[in-house]
């Protein structure tokens, strides 16, 4: 390489342009992995101590993967790149800023596998972008369109009694010593706005990473949606919004670059996956979904949301694999009909989360599954139809979208491993799903239904997850009106018992009927709003169910 080339390559890596160069983002996959520097033999090198304890308690050994990119191999693809903007330990792959002539040169070098375009154009360290923003992207694209639709406020009750956050904080669980992260577009005024403030009183922030301007140290700039999305999770203002977990440690990473769409962010996404993943988190919140792109042609069918076959969809296999809980939202492309989900929410291990009104039925724009090999999705679903939120203008609004159903949840299942830190993942996510509200009758609008603390936590504390269906219908359920219906065993006598959110019985009702065939009838008029079990005996039955009144 000249040395006209070696200055044009300096001028550009402090974000000088040059007109007539094609500078776009690929993605260089190395073939190898050699190590002089690291060695699984001393995994605190590149793992904190808490990560190499979760892999521990997931008996998941470190592997390979974990091992950094060969130094040798980035030096070697530099002289071909204006930048190197990260590498990716789990992809074994770095993402640069190059040319077509840099392409071409990067392919010929033995270490390397292969060399994909990835994103038009980039942003340089100057701000500029060289490649024309995409102003369409806010209406093409759903994951955008719904969520930027502001509602009427309401009280943030209802969407907290719904999962039954208020029984998780009396139990004294606000996902204290859980790490959560969060990957979205930005937080700008994050930390500024009051409801946040005791995340950074009390120094609960424990990582930032920009990895759309990797040379930028701070994450409270760029797009709101992370700040609406983080306050569902972390806020803690009375009479503004108290959510879930706000006791949690955080780490923040932008890995969504709103003004294009290309693959690059999903590359992006596990770039912070594996960041947040060194520093021990323990759950990745991602309201993000990747689907259909600026390049058309790059668009991903149906068959392609299989479980394994995105870059981001890998990503996220890859973190559950390694005991991390990825609560990902399974997008807003309902009115395509079936299988409408957005990558990586088809992924295996994790939970996908859909969107549900108040009336507990599934929102229009929620997306639906099943994946392509023909599993359930969403696993679970919440209120996102209008939750109350807050903006980066630190002002309490409303919006729809299934990115805001997903870090309700997530801020469920942070207070329910700090309040049973002995279970694995898959446990977590097991107790989870069993507690929805129709977890014996799934189906690809809601999944499992809609889940909630007393069901995850005291139902494996009583042993109530395991239920016993014996054919039992009970309906309606959620329960709206005065009279539960309940259709149960072959005898004509039913006693009803009704257990709160600590196993106490707080109704205990004889039902009679006149034969088989009809339902027994209970007035529960006086029965609070809430979620709770119900045991049924009817002399050589008996059978647990879950109740939701409204």
């Amino acid at each position: 390489m000249s040395k006209s080339i070696y200055f044009l390559a300096f001028l550009l890596s402090f974000g000088w342009t040059t007109k007539g160069l094609a500078q776009d983002r690929y993605a260089v996959f190395f073939k190898f992995k050699p190590q002089n520097e690291y060695s699984l033999a001393s995994p605190s090198k590149f793992l904190t101590q808490k990560a190499i304890q979760r892999r521990a308690r997931e008996k998941f050994a470190v592997d390979s993967l974990d091992l950094p990119v060969t130094a040798a191999y980035l030096q070697g693809i530099s002289a071909y790149s204006q930048e190197l903007l990260y590498a990716s330990k789990w992809l074994n792959a770095a993402v640069v800023v190059t040319d077509a002539a840099g392409k071409k040169n990067m392919e010929a070098l033995p270490f390397v596998q292969k060399v994909e375009w990835v994103a038009k154009g980039f942003i340089s360290r100057t701000g500029n972008r060289t490649a024309p923003e995409i102003s369409q992207k806010p209406t093409k694209n759903q994951k955008w369109a719904i969520e930027e639709s502001y509602r009427e406020v309401a009280a943030y009750d209802f969407q907290n009694e719904l999962l039954g956050i208020p029984a998780m904080h009396q139990a004294g669980f606000t996902g204290k010593g859980i790490t959560v992260a969060v990957f979205d577009s930005g937080f700008p005024g994050l930390d500024k706005a009051v409801p946040f403030a005791h995340v950074f009183t009390n120094k609960r922030v424990v990582g930032q990473l920009n990895v759309v301007r990797p040379w930028i140290k701070e994450v409270f700039r760029d797009h709101e949606h992370g700040i609406q999305v983080s306050s569902l999770i972390l806020a803690n203002q009375a009479g503004t919004l108290v959510a879930g977990a706000h006791q949690a440690q955080v780490i923040f990473a932008i890995t969504e670059d709103v003004a294009t769409e290309y693959p690059v962010e999903e590359l992006n996404w596990v770039r912070a996956a594996e960041y947040a993943d060194s520093l021990g988190v323990d759950i990745i919140n991602s309201s993000l979904g990747y689907l259909d792109f600026d390049e058309p042609s790059l668009t991903y069918t149906t068959a392609q949301l299989d479980g394994k076959t995105t870059y981001v969809t890998r990503g996220a296999t890859l973190a559950a694999k390694r005991g991390i809980l990825v609560v990902n939202s399974v997008g807003n492309y309902g009115s395509a009909g079936s299988s409408s989900l957005v990558a990586p929410a088809d992924a295996q291990g994790i939970l996908a989360v859909g969107s549900v009104n108040a009336s507990s039925v599934v929102s229009t724009f929620s997306s639906r599954g099943p994946t392509a090999d023909g599993r359930i999705k969403p696993e679970l679903v919440a209120f996102g139809q209008s939750p109350v939120l807050i903006r980066g203008s630190g002002q309490v609004s409303a919006a729809a979208g299934t990115s805001f159903s997903a870090p309700q949840l997530t801020a469920l299942a942070a207070g329910l491993w700090e309040a049973k830190p002995e279970w694995t993942k898959d446990e977590l996510l097991t107790n989870l799903i069993k507690s929805g509200s129709q977890y014996a009758t799934p189906d690809q609008n809601l999944g499992y239904g809609i889940p909630n603390f007393r069901g995850a936590y005291y139902g494996a504390l009583l042993g109530l997850n395991e239920e016993i269906e014996l054919g039992s219908s009970i309906y309606p359920n959620p329960l709206r009106s005065e009279s539960l219906h309940i259709r149960f065993g072959k005898e004509l006598r039913l006693t009803l018992q009704i257990l709160d959110s600590s196993g106490r019985r707080v109704v205990q009702q004889v039902g009679e009927r006149n034969a088989i065939q009809e339902p027994f009838v209970f007035s529960l008029s006086d029965l609070p709003s809430g979620i709770y079990f119900l045991q049924l005996l009817d002399g050589k039955e008996i059978a647990y169910k879950k109740l939701i009144k409204l």
